[in-house]
């Protein structure tokens, strides 16, 4: 039985991450700054450990992690995977507010997040972590800038920690998803039509239309791709990129 933390673990990629793991009878533990959320997870996987924290609040975190590490000792798998769409519109119409809030989510929480992971699996000489990025995080994408530069940095800390753990035998992998179906992509779609100025159905086109498959993916198929990373298959797999997106070729509207 293994011992997996998932942050922002209560929906979209991050529940269907959760639940793959709680499926093999493995120990969960997620966190969410939604309170709601948090209790529905509870409520429906009441296993799982639980706990409402906010990934940029180094306090809330080392609360979550703190208790992680008192009641199983460290942790196996870990996935940062807490993210925020942030702000649409040309760089010079931005709030900074908007795109250091959009920052610290995505990247400031991943650290915090990875800082205790490291230490814990150094002492114990293994174990996966896990970032959730972007095709954004490996494209430029017009009117995201700060959602962009955040998912970019992932993919330089993902290739860092690779290098610095390594050799103590953790592995270090970043996941990269595609237009995800689902509420979050849907509020996403809204705010990216209402800053180019065109209808919802023309995002959702654009999104199809830059992809070699043609088509958006699942939750499902990006958990599948976590599980396989924190797999023995996955042994010699570290400092690797893997989009999960049907192949972008183009981010551009």
């Amino acid at each position: 039985m293994r011992r997996i933390v998932v942050t922002a673990g209560t929906s979209g990629i991050g529940r269907a991450i959760a639940e793959r793991f709680i499926s093999d009878g493995d120990q969960v533990a997620v966190c969410d700054i939604d309170e709601r959320a948090v209790a529905e997870f509870a409520s429906a996987w009441p296993e799982a450990m639980t706990a409402v924290a906010d990934v940029t609040s180094e306090t809330e975190m080392a609360a979550f992690l703190g208790a992680v590490e008192a009641g199983w000792g460290g942790a196996d798998v870990v996935c940062a995977n807490a993210g925020t769409g942030g702000p649409a519109g040309r760089i010079e119409d931005l709030d900074y507010g908007a795109w250091q809030r959009c920052v610290a989510t995505n990247l400031h929480g991943s650290f915090l997040t990875c800082r205790w992971a490291a230490r814990v699996m150094r002492a114990e000489g293994d174990g996966v972590i896990v970032l959730t990025s972007s095709t954004a995080g490996i494209a430029g994408y017009p009117f995201r800038s700060p959602y962009a530069a955040a998912k970019w940095a992932l993919v330089g800390l993902t290739k860092t920690l690779a290098m610095e753990l390594g050799p103590v035998g953790v592995r270090v992998n970043a996941v990269c998803p595609g237009a995800v179906e689902g509420s979050r992509m849907d509020r996403v779609v809204a705010m990216e039509a209402a800053a180019q100025g065109v209808d919802e159905a023309e995002i959702r086109r654009s999104h199809a239309a830059g992809v070699s498959m043609k088509t958006w993916v699942s939750a499902a198929d990006v958990a599948g791709t976590v599980h396989f990373l924190a797999s023995d298959a996955a042994s010699k797999i570290s400092g690797q990129i893997l989009a999960v997106d049907g192949h972008t070729e183009s981010l551009a509207p």
